[in-house]
């Protein structure tokens, strides 16, 4: 879960630093089909549920590691 997490980070905040070059990630090219507006909502969203997924990740491999 950590490393999904770690890639929805990396494809949104590269996806939002792309839009502003006028560039794009070809998997995400659909996001400003509704508007500029939706598609850095759809890119914040990204990066918030990434984050989210990553820390949880991280936690759950710490509580399963054996201890040293």
């Amino acid at each position: 879960m950590q490393g999904f997490g770690g890639f929805l980070v990396l494809m949104g905040a590269g996806s939002f630093v792309l839009h502003y070059m006028d560039m794009e990630f070809r998997l995400l090219g659909w996001v400003d089909n509704w508007g500029v507006g939706v598609g850095n909502g759809i890119r914040v969203a990204m990066i918030v549920v990434g984050g989210i997924l990553w820390y949880l990740g991280k936690n759950s491999e710490a509580k399963e590691a054996p201890p040293a």
